[in-house]
């Protein structure tokens, strides 16, 4: 069965920077395999193009450009944010959370969340940056497909994959 819209693929890969050769950044060989269902939004629409028409038993190998992937890194999104905006309700800052390298979620005044990472504590301002931590970079992807199958009616009205066992008309 080949991968087009609408079917559960399961897959295995490695995530290197830059080129094979490059820094391993994740991997799913030895955990939980990748299933997602293709061609409606889950992944990124550039990594779905190279694995388009393949089935399983198939391998695959491809590179993605930042701009195909989590974009440019861009230093207008590393913003520092006033000192107030880390008060709690005593009006006291918990410095100690507030560490670099610390991932941290924030709230602008539409509602809308932001991911960034504490780059740096100073006494008037937190400077953070809400780059997505993959912007920037060169995404190399090897991996083999495991199983294409039809998704279930009830996993394409969820949008999301239902495990193996969790078929029927079971709610969570």
């Amino acid at each position: 069965m080949n991968i087009v819209k609408e079917r559960v693929v399961s897959l295995h890969y490695r995530l290197f920077e830059d080129n094979k050769d490059g820094e391993l950044i994740e991997e799913t060989y030895g955990g939980q395999a990748l299933n997602f269902i293709f061609g409606i939004g889950m992944m990124l629409p550039s990594f779905e193009e190279h694995l388009e028409n393949k089935t399983a038993g198939d391998s695959f190998e491809f590179t993605l450009a930042p701009e195909d992937a989590y974009g440019e890194y861009e230093d207008g999104a590393v913003i520092d944010i006033a000192i107030e905006n880390f008060k709690d309700e005593n009006g006291n800052v918990d410095r100690e959370q507030l560490v670099t390298g610390r991932p941290i979620d924030m709230v602008d005044g539409e509602g809308r969340s932001f991911h960034g990472v504490i780059l740096e504590q100073k006494i008037e301002s937190i400077l953070i940056d809400f780059n997505h931590p993959m912007s920037g970079r060169t995404l190399h992807f090897i991996g083999e497909i495991l199983q294409v199958r039809e998704a279930s009616p009830m996993e394409l009205e969820h949008g999301h994959i239902h495990e193996s066992g969790e078929h029927g008309d079971h709610h969570h």
